[in-house]
């Protein structure tokens, strides 16, 4: 059994002719452009240790197999918004699982994008834990809800926006956390 116990994140954008070699400057921009990327679903693993980007950049090696948790967008359209963000909820109790959620939008500003992706990942969290709250109100008020029930400690997201290049050139925004072993 594989259970990852360290995770980081990173973000990157890359721009380039060809729509494969934009996804390949952004992991590059991100750092982990050496890495043979497996994308895997949205849980952030019980007592999973969150390390910093340089640390957890220190610890792969090229052609290393590594999970990821990856929000990915791409344009070739001129001056054309996007966004890509992994939202993270992680539970007060360790040994209980949390959530990080995907969110790649078009049109939408970072922080509304960072927003909405940290708001789906605690609904997820929070659901789970059987926290009530709803759906309606905005995030602000739901992540009040949530912290003050005690079982969610921390909700945050990390998120990356580009403007599709002018020239029209395949411009790819990438956000992502990284499992360790």
């Amino acid at each position: 059994m594989y259970i990852p116990s360290k995770i980081f994140f990173t973000k990157g954008v890359g721009r380039h002719k060809d729509y494969l070699s934009s996804f390949e400057a952004a992991l590059r921009n991100a750092g982990i452009e050496i890495c043979n990327l497996v994308t895997v679903s949205s849980i952030y693993p019980p007592g999973c240790k969150l390390i910093s980007k340089q640390q957890g950049l220190d610890e792969i090696s090229a052609g290393q197999i590594t999970f990821a948790v990856m929000a990915r967008n791409a344009t070739n359209e001129p001056n054309r918004l996007i966004a890509s963000s992994v939202g993270v909820a992680i539970p007060a109790d360790g040994n209980q699982y949390g959530y990080l959620s995907e969110y790649h939008p078009f049109g939408v500003k970072e922080k509304n994008a960072g927003d909405y992706a940290e708001d789906l990942a605690a609904q997820m969290l929070a659901t789970t834990l059987g926290v009530e709250f709803d759906s309606a109100t905005d995030w602000n008020e739901r992540e009040q809800v949530f912290k003050m029930s005690g079982k969610i400690v921390r909700t945050f997201n990390i998120t990356q926006s580009a403007e599709g290049d002018k020239k029209g050139l395949w411009t790819t925004v990438i956000a992502a956390a990284i499992l360790l072993p």
